[in-house]
């Protein structure tokens, strides 16, 4: 029964084994992995490496194709346009079916069309600070804020961005009173900090480690529920704060109606790909966290993340612009 099951799941997909087949890849039907940013991005960079080996264990084309656009919306809206057949996903972080919602009165897709398949990875943000602050520790940093109401400007990569709802988490959590500066990307954000414009601020860690190697900036803390193994030394907010945890995660998403087999198979690839020695050193390179797991994990961590910032969201009163 098992065997007659993996054999009609493969057939739909058109993933029989090459050895079974002799198919090159490339020769079946392609699957298509959206990812609903621009080229560059932490989303699309795991779609690129996950995808490659997605390929290669299935024989067969696999396509990564941007659609950005509203917030990630417009390629949530292309997913749940495709075919329920299996050969259209998403890789995109949490925010789709997390902060989303509780953001936008409207978006361009129902998160009830949409179903989560595999989780992927997850990339802690670095809170950095400028060195005209005379600190180098978390606790000194939250001292010193609370010495100065007000007076303490903190950049981000826009309204409603999990930088900003970081660093509005350890305001609401410390009781601290900073003025947040929205910039246009991490492009932007990480600049003025740079410039001293802004003097602290939530970023990813290859946008900030050089800069950190050559002191001018420091870093304080991660907003995962750990430390991280890209910066060790740097200890977790979560050791002050207990569960605070809005490190970006990422995962596939299927368009609800596909078959459970199918995205059972997609699942299971994927979490075996993100085990592998040299993608785990691939995503490190670049500031990733492999972690695996398929549907229900991947559930798991998106229920977290929307119940962790919905309360961030509600007392610091952030609505999307």
């Amino acid at each position: 029964m098992q065997n007659r099951l993996r054999a009609a799941v493969l057939a739909v997909l058109g993933l029989m084994p090459i050895a079974a087949q002799g198919q090159a890849p490339g020769s079946g039907p392609s699957i298509k992995l959206i990812v609903p940013y621009a080229a560059g991005g932490l989303p699309d960079t795991v779609a690129r490496i996950v995808g490659r080996r997605l390929q290669e264990r299935l024989g067969q084309t696999v396509v990564i194709e941007n659609r950005g656009g509203a917030n990630g919306g417009i390629g949530m809206a292309a997913l749940v346009g495709a075919p329920a057949d299996g050969h259209t996903f998403v890789v995109s972080d949490g925010s789709m079916l997390s902060t989303n919602p509780l953001l936008y009165a409207r978006l361009p897709y129902d998160p009830k069309d949409i179903a989560p398949v595999a989780f992927l990875a997850q990339a802690p943000l670095f809170l950095a600070v400028h060195p005209k602050l005379p600190v180098s520790m978390l606790r000194e940093f939250v001292d010193y804020v609370k010495a100065r109401p007000g007076q303490i400007n903190y950049g981000s990569s826009g309204v409603g961005s999990i930088h900003h709802i970081s660093m509005e988490g350890v305001k609401v959590s410390l009781n601290l009173a900073m003025t947040h500066i929205p910039f246009k990307g991490t492009g932007e954000s990480v600049p003025a900090l740079l410039g001293g414009h802004v003097e602290a601020l939530f970023s990813a860690y290859p946008s900030l480690s050089g800069a950190a190697g050559t002191n001018k900036i420091t870093l304080i803390a991660t907003n995962g529920a750990a430390r991280s193994p890209l910066a060790s030394n740097v200890p977790a907010i979560a050791e002050i704060v207990p569960g605070f945890d809005f490190a970006t995660i990422v995962g596939i998403y299927a368009r609800t109606g596909v078959p459970s087999a199918i995205v059972q198979k997609i699942a299971a690839e994927a979490n075996e790909i993100v085990k592998e020695p040299e993608v785990i050193k691939q995503l490190a390179a670049v500031g990733i966290e492999a972690k695996g797991g398929g549907p229900a994990e991947f559930d798991r961590a998106l229920k977290g993340e929307a119940e962790r910032a919905g309360k961030v969201i509600k007392a610091a009163g952030i609505k999307a612009e």
